[in-house]
């Protein structure tokens, strides 16, 4: 099928690549969507969307062993290992017909298959092993004026980590498990590693956590991952920091995995949870600008290739889907000569319990760019909404400029932290002040009252602490 115009292809259908064609469609553009193996990517059937689910059966269980403290008998509760699989999948097969919709409805030209990008403007497509969607358009000769690369990024291999699909896992194999290890070994503490940390403890595993930095979540305000270093001990998680694996030994179902101490441990598994790569094979051929292994761009997504833009996880950190959404609306308003927002702050989340969540600068960042700080510390210890839910470990922290006033930053852990996050993003984006923050009123009794007692402390005026 050759011949086929567009005005605009975008090569990977997750969250970037189907969030700009829709975007493009409404402004105009004839788009055609290229995709080899599932709508939503990654995000949405292996990562963001099926870990929560599974994440949601860990809180339950949790909160139902702790029935009784809330008046509740619930005997003695158990997760179905099987049946959370199955509902992440069915929430994922759910949400991926809805993008099929979205598509259609919008008239995208979704195309199966696998891109090879020959030229800045033109693209093969073969055949994908995946079966095409009702109504998509197969392989064949593509060209367009413009095309956006949105390929997202792939499980970081580690040298002498490589996953096997048995024993040594990627976050793949730990969403669809044949069957509940005993024991497992999560090498790395980012995000990945955290919250299958809480799913597979939950479930019944040990866990042993190993990572290379001094602490667990290096990435993280200090403060924040030593409350998360607490939980994690508290839910009987051993953690290894300070230490990289020299050499991983397997038996005919174990793992072991050698300290630089002469340390050995032992388990049914190993989960490499080290981070992601972009997908940016072959695209140096084509002289397109790189940097530390990610693609240089401008602020709206070009390359240095006219024609060829990039956006989402193939342009380095933050790796977040709701990034590559922003990155997408971004680059199709550019491509259709609209003006577009300044780009915003990215909050980040880890979905563990507690759950974490940020934006902007933490107070180490700011003073190791020679900014002035005030800072505020609540803890959820001092709210009625907390202690309600049975969630009072945690913590609210705000960072703001002594000089302007205006907020640099928040750090959350603790119930809800994903969606409190918000708050403060976007005060964040519109430059708001302790003095303005702290006037705003909040509803009572509600976990957001945290919120505002942090700005209030950073002010020296917290009532509750």
């Amino acid at each position: 099928m050759t011949g086929h115009s567009h005005d605009l292809l975008i090569i990977g259908a997750g969250p970037g690549g189907y969030v700009a064609a829709i975007r493009a469609r409404q402004l105009g553009l004839r788009v055609g969507l290229i995709e080899r193996t599932h709508l939503g990517g990654i995000c949405l059937n292996w990562g963001c969307i099926p870990t929560k689910a599974m994440l949601k059966g860990a809180d339950l269980l949790r909160d139902a062993r702790h029935g009784e403290r809330f008046g509740v008998h619930l005997g003695d509760p158990a997760i179905l290992p099987e049946r959370l699989v199955a509902r992440s999948i069915e929430v994922s097969t759910q949400l991926s017909a809805g993008v099929a919709f979205l598509l259609k409805k919008n008239g995208v030209d979704v195309i199966w298959g696998q891109a090879d990008l020959i030229g800045p403007d033109t693209v093969d497509v073969c055949a994908s092993l995946t079966p095409a969607p009702r109504g998509a358009l197969g392989p064949g000769r593509y060209s367009a004026p413009h095309v956006i690369l949105a390929t997202g990024a792939r499980p970081r291999s580690l040298p002498g980590i490589e996953p096997d699909g048995h024993l040594i896992w990627t976050y793949y194999e730990a969403l669809r498990p044949s069957a509940v290890p005993d024991s497992l070994i999560i090498v790395g503490s980012g995000a990945i590693g955290i919250e299958f940390a809480t799913i597979y403890a939950a479930m019944g595993t040990k866990i042993t956590l190993i990572e290379r930095e001094p602490r667990i979540l290096p990435l993280e305000d200090a403060e924040i991952a030593g409350l998360m270093d607490k939980a994690l001990h508290k839910a009987g998680i051993v953690r290894h920091v300070g230490v990289s694996v020299t050499k991983v030994t397997k038996g005919a179902d174990h793992v072991t995995a050698h300290l630089p101490d002469g340390t050995l441990l032992t388990a049914d598994r190993l989960l490499s949870a080290a981070g992601v790569v972009a997908n940016i094979d072959g695209l140096a051929a084509l002289g397109v600008a790189m940097s530390a292994g990610s693609i240089v761009v401008d602020d709206v997504g070009k390359t240095n290739v006219s024609g060829l833009y990039a956006i989402g996880d193939l342009t380095g950190a933050p790796m977040l889907a709701h990034k590559a959404e922003h990155d997408g609306i971004r680059c199709v308003e550019a491509i259709a000569g609209r003006l577009t927002a300044p780009h915003s702050p990215v909050p980040a989340c880890i979905y563990a319990s507690p759950q974490i969540a940020s934006v902007g600068l933490t107070e180490a960042q700011a003073l190791g760019a020679g900014r002035p700080v005030r800072v505020g510390r609540f803890s959820l210890r001092g709210n009625g909404k907390a202690l309600v839910l049975g969630e009072p470990d945690g913590l609210i922290k705000t960072v703001f400029c002594a000089q302007t006033d205006r907020l640099l930053g928040a750090q959350l852990i603790g119930a809800e932290a994903s969606e409190l996050i918000n708050g403060f993003t976007i005060a964040l984006t519109l430059g708001a002040t302790s003095a303005q923050l702290a006037s705003v009123i909040f509803p009572h009794p509600t976990l957001s009252e945290a919120l505002h007692e942090s700005v209030l402390a950073a002010r020296e005026g917290a009532i509750h602490a």
